[in-house]
């Protein structure tokens, strides 16, 4: 699925950028909303051609169109791809006002990377729900145990001390044993973060993990995909 992100700020573009390339998005972008229209009007081309998946996250305040603007043009030109508002105008009059100018969906800035992937994918599967995933008492992966009752680790019958951050990144990423983790959504996740002002906080916690997980002696568990993030599995 390819997305299109329409955004002048950098702090945010770069982080989303990153962010859904981990994710296996592909991206484009576009810094003010003039040049949006034009790589809109591409994928709406594409989309026409071939049936290409793409959505448009399209931030409001932008140099020589704003994204309302984009937006209305878009709409009465016909285009059918999902947009995805995305602004630091969050009140209610401005939510309605942008769904009304024809976007799909809005969230408001700052925010929450796992929620902007939730509405990504609920735009993406237009009205199809997902049920509930019945929570477990215990997550395993190999000989690595996590008890979420009692939120002890046990590599075979060894007990690890872990801290909070460190329960908490292994709980996320055992989870959804063998999903690649970006940086971004694992800041999102555990630290509550939306931008990356810091990157090698994630490291030095996986770093931290490993030193107590994968000892010399067992096999690993933690693997690293250069550039995109992390990942826990059992490989053969």
């Amino acid at each position: 699925m390819k997305i299109l992100v329409i955004e002048d700020d950098p702090r945010v573009h770069g982080f989303l950028q990153r962010g859904l390339k981990a994710e296996g998005y592909q991206t484009e972008l576009a810094e003010d909303g003039a040049t949006g229209l034009g790589l809109a009007r591409e994928l709406h081309k594409a989309f026409r051609d071939n049936a290409e998946k793409s959505l448009v996250i399209l931030d409001i305040m932008m140099p020589e169109m704003n994204g309302l603007e984009v937006c209305q043009q878009l709409r009465a030109e016909g285009f059918p791809l999902p947009i995805l508002m995305l602004t630091a105008l969050n009140d209610t009059d401005d939510r309605v006002t942008g769904l009304r100018t024809g976007a799909d969906d809005y969230l408001g800035k700052p925010f929450d990377f796992e929620e902007l992937l939730a509405r990504i994918e609920g735009l993406a599967r237009r009205g199809l729900v997902a049920p509930d995933k019945q929570r477990a008492k215990q997550l395993s992966v190999a000989d690595l145990h996590l008890d979420l009752d009692s939120m002890r680790v046990f590599r075979g019958d060894e007990e690890i001390s872990l801290t909070a951050k460190e329960l908490a990144l292994l709980e996320l990423m055992m989870r959804s044993v063998g999903r690649l983790f970006s940086r971004e959504r694992i800041l999102s996740n555990v630290w509550g973060l939306n931008e990356d002002p810091l990157t090698n906080i994630v490291d030095v916690y996986i770093r931290r993990l490993r030193n107590k997980i994968d000892t010399d002696n067992k096999p690993q568990l933690i693997h690293t995909q250069r550039g995109l993030g992390y990942r826990l599995e059992a490989l053969e």
